[in-house]
C-alpha cells in the first residue's frame, strides 16, 4: 500500500467553537486561539473537493492551501561549510 502525500490547509474561522468539527475532514495539527485558524492536513488528491466542502460551512471565513509540496526544498550552498569538512575522528 502506497502512502499518499499530505497537504496542509489553513482554515480561518469566525469562532473557535467549531474547531473540533474539523477533525472529520482531516488531521488537525494546530489550533490558534488568538488568530482563530486551524492547520489541517489531508490527502493531496482530495484537496480541491475538501476546499469546496470547507468553504461551504457557515463557520469558515477562508481556506488557504499550503504550497509546501510544490516548493523546492533542496538548496545548493554557494560556500561550503568549514565545520562539516573537519574530520573529528582524526587524531583520537
Amino acid at each position: 500500500m502506497l502512502a499518499s502525500h499530505r497537504q496542509g490547509l489553513a482554515v480561518w474561522l469566525h469562532s473557535l467553537k467549531y474547531a473540533r468539527q474539523l477533525r472529520k475532514f482531516g488531521n488537525v495539527h494546530y489550533v490558534s486561539k488568538k488568530m482563530k485558524y486551524v492547520v489541517l492536513y489531508c490527502d493531496q488528491e482530495d484537496i480541491d473537493g475538501m476546499v469546496d466542502r470547507l468553504q461551504s460551512l457557515h463557520f469558515v471565513k477562508n481556506v488557504e492551501v499550503s504550497m509546501r509540496p510544490f516548493v523546492k526544498t533542496q538548496y545548493q550552498n554557494a560556500k561550503p561549510d568549514k565545520a562539516k569538512e573537519y574530520d573529528y575522528k582524526m587524531g583520537i
